[in-house]
């Protein structure tokens, strides 16, 4: 990326709204970017993703690494070409297979050897092979390789965690090939620990990076903790950068991250729920395997333009579900991640507006209920 990869457009409180700059387009921020780990956006098109607004997508080192193969996407013509997405992709290094397959790996100063979980084989991940397998799968934004810190940890086990980030951070800088519209993320690191994050986002500051993720929540702290740590945690990171908060989150989750100061997310929860029968709306979480569907004509959701909303009744997507038929899933995640987009551009408008504060009040108002997400499975998360 140039030294204009990121245009802060305005701020209405500590909330903020800019445009990211890319070799694949322009992102505009608050984003959300839906979760395609091995090469698609699960249930969904390449045309059905576009369709909901959502600009920027994300997929993941480990498992494409483990099939098709990060050369063969390479000679395929990167990731875009395979999966027809001409818009741009961020990449996860790795790093968060390293805390959530911990069963299958070893690690060492150097590096992580895997196990697959797909046949067994044996798998090097290293700083350096990771940023080759992201510049071969061509991402506009490359991760650092990194450890994502498992929780609850002490303050021992993730100082030497953090630590162990920042050394591979530097390698992971020094492997990354500059090229105008490409950019590297540093990944602060350090629990819910201020001192250590502290120490972690002056490493990262001093080593140098086109944008700054936190990593290390949503990882079972708990939303409350999670804006604890963000309290303090962002204000540590450059002002003129992006800021992803990985893995997060749900809609209340990602209310209260931007009013901190997120920029950047991303999460399988959208998809995911839409596999398992249930629907963000602006009313709150819809279980569509519930009988109380089974004869409302309604729409899911009046203020939603997706097709599930405007061509089918409850009713009908209650019987899909419940039928296992591949189409209710596939109407659900595409509702779900319209709902994203939708929320996320408000946000920014709002922002820009300067009534963010009324703004999210107001969307929160109307939700009836809120149950929480199931837990991710590793294999499907991707940070």
């Amino acid at each position: 990326m140039s030294a204009r990869s990121f245009t802060l457009q305005a701020r209405d409180g500590t909330a903020r709204a800019g445009t990211l700059h890319t070799a694949h387009g322009e992102v505009q921020t608050p984003v959300f970017m839906p979760v395609g780990t091995a090469g698609t956006v699960k249930a969904m098109t390449a045309d059905a993703v576009r369709s909901t607004g959502a600009r920027m997508i994300l997929g993941n080192t480990y498992h494409l690494m483990l099939r098709p193969g990060a050369e063969r996407v390479g000679r395929l013509g990167g990731l875009h070409r395979l999966m027809d997405w001409d818009g741009p992709i961020l990449t996860d290094s790795g790093g968060f297979q390293v805390m959530s397959l911990a069963g299958l790996r070893k690690m060492d100063a150097d590096g992580v050897t895997f196990q697959s979980h797909i046949d067994g084989s044996k798998h090097r991940l290293t700083p350096e092979r990771s940023i080759e397998i992201q510049h071969l799968l061509d991402a506009d934004v490359t991760m650092c390789f990194d450890e994502c810190t498992p929780f609850p940890a002490t303050h021992e086990d993730a100082a030497k965690s953090m630590r162990l980030s920042m050394k591979w951070a530097a390698r992971s800088r020094e492997a990354f090939r500059p090229r105008d519209g490409y950019g590297l993320f540093g990944i602060q690191q350090g629990s819910t620990f201020e001192d250590l994050r502290a120490e972690s986002a002056k490493a990262l500051t001093e080593i140098g990076f086109e944008g700054y993720a936190i990593g290390g929540l949503a990882v079972g702290e708990g939303q409350a903790e999670m804006f604890r740590t963000l309290d303090f945690s962002l204000p540590m990171l450059p002002q003129d950068k992006p800021r992803y908060l990985m893995g997060v989150g749900t809609p209340s989750d990602i209310i209260g991250a931007v009013a901190r100061g997120v920029d950047m997310f991303d999460c399988v929860i959208p998809t995911r729920s839409g596999r398992t029968g249930r629907a963000y709306t602006s009313r709150g979480v819809l279980n569509m395997r519930n009988a109380r569907h089974a004869d409302d004509a309604s729409t899911l959701d009046p203020e939603c333009d997706c097709p599930a909303c405007t061509r089918h009744s409850r009713a009908y997507v209650q019987h899909l579900i419940r039928a296992e038929e591949m189409l209710g899933p596939m109407l659900l995640t595409w509702h779900n991640i319209r709902y994203y987009q939708t929320l996320t551009a408000r946000l920014r408008t709002a922002i820009l507006e300067g009534r963010f504060e009324a703004e999210a009040a107001a969307i929160m108002a109307k939700w009836e209920n809120t149950p929480p997400p199931e837990p991710p499975s590793p294999e499907e998360t991707t940070s």
